[in-house]
């Protein structure tokens, strides 16, 4: 059972922790193709822990609900969430290995990557459960689908009925409109909108606005009352990993401030364009400072 005196929280994550193993090459290979790489680094990553800490790093009060292994990769992960002052009272330790992220990236930024899931599949609805209060209480829930989906569906349930839910549909997959109604906006990317059969459908099935991230095109937002563009920030990408977490934890954490969303999406498509000068995940995502700095500009 929760506790009454859980403290509320501007932004809580339900989602993924992963260690980032990252090979850089000139270019990507083709299928049944070897590439001899330039170098390699290990990263935390996993769309939970990136987007937990992109908000914390755009100053919202974070708490992040996700399980990590007994091994050397969790401990790495959670004195990662330590540093950025992200609140780990509802990680769980699991005897599965931490998750995995094995990513290639190529000179001209884009990616491969394959996820093993490991401990993210030990998180399961009981653990909603006890943590009901942090949930409930959030101004915001953030979840993606790195994690079971019965998961996702109960987080949204939980969610008080003055929290914003958002969705960061990754990897893609079919979602039901039992989830989709509990949505208030949906993150997806070009590839993943389509995947759910479009922006028009996911407004139909009860989602109240549909953020489409468009990469170095900046961002679309589709709601009842139409489509409206906005801008990108021009950059000479080196690696996009992790330029979506940084959109959406940046989001999340605007609309927890009480920004506007056309603010709050302006900011989102900065964070994720500054996210992509600098190589792997979590090193790349930006302090609210930075975004502020090119908003004034």
């Amino acid at each position: 059972m929760a506790l009454h005196n859980t403290p509320s929280f501007d932004v809580v994550v339900v989602g993924s922790a992963n260690l980032d193993l990252v090979a850089r090459t000139t270019r990507l290979p083709k299928p049944g193709e070897t590439v001899t790489g330039s170098h390699f680094f290990e990263a935390c990553g996993g769309k939970g822990v990136n987007q937990a800490i992109a908000a914390a790093r755009a100053g919202a009060k974070t708490a992040f609900i996700g399980a990590l292994g007994n091994d050397h990769a969790g401990e790495t992960l959670l004195t990662a969430l330590k540093n950025d002052h992200v609140d780990i009272s509802a990680v769980r330790r699991v005897s599965a290995p931490t998750g995995r992220a094995l990513i290639g990236v190529g000179d001209d930024g884009e990616n491969l990557i394959i996820v093993i899931p490991g401990a993210n599949h030990a998180i399961t609805v009981d653990d909603l459960e006890k943590n009901s209060a942090l949930i409930s209480q959030a101004k915001v829930l953030l979840c993606q689908l790195e994690v079971k989906l019965d998961v996702v569906q109960r987080a949204f349930e939980i969610a008080g009925s003055s929290t914003v839910r958002i969705l960061n549909p990754a990897p893609a997959q079919i979602l039901s409109r039992e989830l989709l109604s509990k949505v208030d906006v949906i993150i997806p990317n070009e590839h993943e909108v389509e995947l759910l059969g479009g922006s028009a459908k996911l407004l139909t099935q009860g989602v109240k606005s549909v953020v489409v991230t468009l990469g170095a095109k900046g961002a679309m937002l589709v709601d009842a009352t139409g489509a409206t563009q906005v801008d990108p920030l021009k950059v000479t990408s080196i690696d996009s990993t992790g330029a979506g977490d940084a959109f959406c934890g940046m989001f999340a954490a605007c609309l927890a401030a009480g920004r506007s969303m056309g603010d709050s999406l302006r900011a989102a498509v900065i964070s994720g364009a500054l996210a992509t000068q600098i190589e792997g995940a979590v090193p790349s995502l930006p302090l609210w400072s930075m975004v502020q700095a090119k908003l004034e500009s």
